[in-house]
């Protein structure tokens, strides 16, 4: 029927052990748990929930901080958690003595959201650090909780001028 139908057996051979080396292979590297919940490791979950708790959350950091919640609330931050720039606080959340959270450098900070970059939308604010500030701190002119430079009104500026 087939002329070297010997040719055809070594390639099938072949494919055959290719597929049994995949599948011993596959046994191997894959845990048994893949797939449970969906398309991920399912003991995943248990590894995670026994870990322990890092964030707080910004509820809770509003509890005792609210006048910086007033004032987040009045600015474009208003959207970004409290820890998403000062780290992982639930140890100063459960006891705020044991731990005083670190002063932020906003030079680094800011830079990691708003240094300009193509890939952003065009709408974001996004400056380029080194022609912007030469090097002198982002919180020098900006409040890190309400960033915009509020202008003071020409009728208070009148006013100081006169004293």
């Amino acid at each position: 029927m087939f002329k070297d139908i010997e040719h055809l057996i070594r390639l099938a051979t072949v494919m055959a052990i290719a597929v049994v080396a995949f599948l011993v292979l596959r046994a191997g590297v894959v845990p048994r748990s893949f797939g449970q919940y969906g398309h991920y490791r399912g003991a995943a979950m248990g590894e995670i929930a026994a870990r322990p708790i890092a964030f707080a959350g910004h509820d809770l950091c509003e509890t005792c901080h609210s006048d910086v919640a007033d004032q987040k609330r009045q600015g474009k931050h208003v959207v970004v958690a409290c820890e998403a720039c000062h780290g992982a606080l639930a140890k100063h959340a459960d006891d705020p003595a044991s731990l005083t959270p670190a002063k932020l450098d906003t030079t680094v900070l800011c830079a990691r959201c708003h240094e300009a970059n193509s890939a952003k939308p065009k709408w974001f604010p996004q400056v380029v650090t080194a022609d912007h500030s030469g090097g002198i701190a982002c919180d020098t002119c900006h409040q890190p909780h309400r960033p915009k430079i509020e202008t003071k009104p020409e009728t208070e500026s009148k006013a100081e001028g006169k004293k």
